[in-house]
C-alpha cells in the first residue's frame, strides 16, 4: 500500500484509509474487530472513528482492534457534539467549548487505548465557540502530548484559515466524491495553498457509486440513508445514469465502478486520502485495489467530465442536519 502525507507535520498514512462509522453495534463487535485487523494486514494504516459514533462504542471497538499494533497505525477521531462524558447521552446539539474538548479527549484516550491521539478533528464547526478558542485548546493538548495532529470536518474556508492561524491544520475531512464535488470550488484550492491534507468521507457516495443500489433498494429504518433525499426512489432512479456511465469506463479498465471512483479521487491530488467504509472483507479488497489502479490524465478528465455534466438529484443530507453546523 502506498503512503501519503497529510499536512506539513509529517502525518504519513496509507493512501486509502478505513472509515469505521457503524462498527460496534451489539452482535457484530468481534466481526468488526476482525475486519479492522484484516485491513492492517492488507497495509491500511489510517482508521477513522468519532466520539459520537455510538456514542463511545465505536471508539472502543477501534481501540480494541488496533491495540496490538501500537504506533504502526494512525487513528483519527472527532469531538464537537454535546455528549455527556459519563453516560454517553447524545443531547443533540454541538459543543466545542474548551472544557468539553478536554473532557472528550480524556475519554478518547481511554477508549482508544492510546497515550496520544494521532489526528483529532472538530467534527462540526460550532458557531457558539470562536474557532480561535477551539484551535487554542487543541494546541494546549498537543503541548501536553495528548494529541499529535489537528483536523477539521466539514469546515468552510474562513474557519479553516482562522484555525490554521492558531495551530497548523493537518487535514480537513469532508464529503467528496463523483456525486458530491462542492469542495472543489473553494476548499481544495485553500488546502493546497496552506499545505493541508484532505480526507474525503463517503467517497463512494454512501455506497451508491458501487453500482449495487437502485430505486428498488430497501433501507432499514435504522439506516441513515433512509432519511437522505438523494436516496429516495425517484432520485435513485435518476442518479443511476451516473453509475451506469462509470460502469462503462470501469469495464474498459477491467475494474469496478467503486475502484474507478476511488482511483479518480487519488488521482486528483497527492494529498487526498479517501476513507471508504465497509463491513465485508471482499469489499475491503475491492476498495484497496483502487490504490494500484492507474488512470491517465485523459481518463481522469473523462471521468471528471462525466460527473460534471451530470445533475445529481436530491440533497446529500436532510435539511435539518445541514443546519446543525456553522462553516
Amino acid at each position: 500500500m502506498q503512503k501519503r502525507t497529510l499536512g506539513t507535520g509529517g502525518l504519513e498514512v496509507s493512501a486509502i484509509g478505513l472509515g469505521c462509522m457503524g462498527y460496534g453495534e451489539a452482535g457484530d463487535r468481534q466481526e468488526m474487530i476482525g475486519l479492522i485487523r484484516g485491513a492492517v494486514e492488507r497495509g491500511v494504516s489510517f482508521f477513522d472513528t468519532a466520539e459520537v459514533y455510538g456514542p463511545f462504542r465505536n471508539e472502543e471497538v477501534v481501540g480494541e482492534a488496533l491495540a496490538p499494533f501500537g504506533g504502526e497505525v494512525a487513528i483519527a477521531t472527532k469531538f464537537g457534539w454535546d455528549i455527556d462524558p459519563v453516560t454517553g447521552e447524545h443531547r443533540g446539539g454541538l459543543n466545542s467549548r474548551p472544557e468539553q474538548i478536554r473532557r472528550a479527549v480524556e475519554g478518547m484516550l481511554k477508549r482508544l487505548r492510546r497515550d496520544s491521539i494521532d489526528l483529532l478533528y472538530q467534527h462540526r464547526v460550532d458557531p457558539e465557540v470562536p474557532m480561535e478558542d477551539v484551535a487554542g485548546t487543541v494546541k494546549d493538548l498537543v503541548a501536553q502530548g495528548k494529541v499529535k495532529h489537528f483536523g477539521l470536518s466539514e469546515a468552510g474556508v474562513d474557519s479553516i484559515r482562522r484555525a490554521h492561524a492558531v495551530l497548523p491544520v493537518a487535514a480537513l475531512q469532508s464529503e467528496y466524491s463523483l456525486w458530491t464535488r462542492e469542495p472543489e470550488r473553494e476548499v481544495l484550492p485553500l488546502l493546497e495553498e496552506l499545505g493541508i491534507g484532505f480526507v474525503p468521507y463517503s467517497p463512494l457516495g454512501k455506497g451508491f457509486l458501487t453500482g449495487k443500489i437502485d430505486e428498488h433498494t430497501q433501507f432499514d429504518s435504522a439506516d441513515f440513508r433512509a432519511r437522505v433525499p438523494r436516496f429516495e426512489p425517484e432520485a435513485l432512479k435518476a442518479n443511476r445514469a451516473l453509475v451506469e456511465r462509470l460502469g462503462e469506463i470501469a469495464a474498459h479498465k477491467h475494474a469496478t465502478p467503486a475502484q474507478i471512483a476511488l482511483a479518480w479521487l487519488l488521482a486528483r491530488k497527492p494529498w487526498i486520502v479517501p476513507i471508504p467504509g465497509t463491513r465485508k472483507l471482499t469489499r475491503l479488497d475491492e476498495n484497496l485495489g483502487a490504490a494500484s489502479l492507474e488512470l491517465s490524465t485523459a481518463e481522469v478528465e473523462e471521468i471528471s467530465a462525466v460527473s460534471s455534466d451530470f445533475h445529481v438529484q436530491g440533497a446529500r443530507y436532510p435539511e435539518a442536519f445541514l443546519k446543525l453546523s456553522g462553516r
